[in-house]
């Protein structure tokens, strides 16, 4: 039964070519790229950098990084990767980068890592803990998971070190389970459709005693668990490293939650993270960054008498921010915001950037 609840991550790896397809020309957006009077000729890759902190040393546009290295995202599986020790190489003229190894004399394409971490997207740390969560479930998708049916000593409310008996593991011999509730419906602003359940993450449990009911001791919890609350066996968290890019379809969508506050009210800043209602299903890939809209309000036309009967005015609907997306489900996807000039509210806009 547990087997239904493993979650597998397929490691992501940015990767750079030097071919551009026809197909790549033909989505590539029409305004030029803009690079800053100021970018460095040479910057040598640091730990801790990511490619969206280096983009962003070149461009003002960072979820056009590909561009610079004339890839395009069929290409991006080929095995060229940046470490932290390569120096960024600027050729202005051409308007693109080169990698090169610190220990060359001249600047030349790197040919093997010299180095054993490669450099992320975006900052692991703030996705990391969304990586190995099912945040999106079915209307029925915690049914049949490992479930809490007592406590120890009676107790109603189960905290760290606490211990409690699940039913449901069986003869599993995964030790590390994550505790999950039903949270609330990600609703469709648009259709009003329920799209799925927000799945509220509680804390860690590990198995100490295996059977049926196996025991249970919690840690890390960080809301009270109690009986009827479930187990999904936690996984290993392999951090998305594509390149940052812009949809090849044409999306449209709205922001739907803030995730961790209250979906009814707050605002949101950089670094938080978002729930979007588009997914696969609309064309939404891991690395894909869409720009936030505020929508314009709508306001009485102040050159027309109240009395002749015009309509209100909507007005333009104003970009703010941008977002990455780290993670996709069918018709959801989570973004980390990256870069914004006024709170994020939930109905914003999201679109192409």
């Amino acid at each position: 039964m547990y087997q239904q609840w493993r979650k597998s991550i397929t490691t992501l790896a940015f990767v750079l070519t030097g071919a551009l397809s026809a197909g790549a020309l033909a989505q590539a957006p029409k305004t030029p790229l803009a690079m800053k009077p100021d970018a460095p000729a040479r910057y040598v890759v640091v730990p801790g950098d990511t490619l969206w902190s280096i983009a962003q040393r070149y461009t003002d546009s960072p979820w056009r990084w590909s561009e610079l290295w004339n890839l395009n995202k069929d290409e991006i599986k080929n095995p060229h990767r940046i470490y932290p020790g390569n120096v960024i190489v600027l050729d202005r003229a051409r308007g693109q980068l080169a990698v090169a190894d610190t220990v060359k004399l001249s600047p030349r394409v790197r040919a093997e890592s010299i180095a054993h971490t490669v450099v992320p997207s975006i900052p692991p740390q703030l996705i990391e803990p969304f990586l190995t969560r099912p945040l999106v479930i079915e209307p029925d998708g915690l049914e049949n998971a490992p479930t809490i049916v007592a406590a120890e000593d009676s107790r109603v409310v189960l905290e760290n070190g606490n211990r409690a008996f699940v039913r449901g593991i069986g003869g599993s011999n995964i030790a590390s389970w994550l505790v999950y509730r039903r949270g609330p419906a990600l609703i469709d602003p648009d259709t009003q459709t329920t799209l799925g359940y927000e799945a509220i993450y509680l804390g860690n449990a590990t198995v100490v005693r295996a059977g049926d009911p196996a025991v249970v001791v919690f840690s890390a919890v960080t809301q009270e668990i109690g009986v009827g609350d479930k187990l999904v066996a936690a996984g290993k968290a392999d951090i998305p490293s594509y390149a940052p890019r812009a949809p090849s379809a044409n999306v449209k969508g709205r922001i739907i939650s803030l995730y961790g506050r209250d979906t009814r009210v707050g605002e949101y800043g950089n670094n938080s993270i978002i729930a979007i209602n588009v997914g696969k299903s609309q064309g939404v890939e891991v690395g894909n960054v869409v720009a936030l809209y505020r929508p314009g309000a709508t306001v009485a036309d102040a050159t027309r008498s109240r009395n002749s009967g015009s309509a209100p005015l909507t007005l333009p609907s104003e970009r703010y921010g941008i977002a990455f997306v780290f993670r996709v489900f069918d018709r959801v996807s989570y973004a980390l915001v990256m870069s914004i000039s006024k709170p994020v509210n939930k109905l914003d806009l999201v679109q192409n950037p």
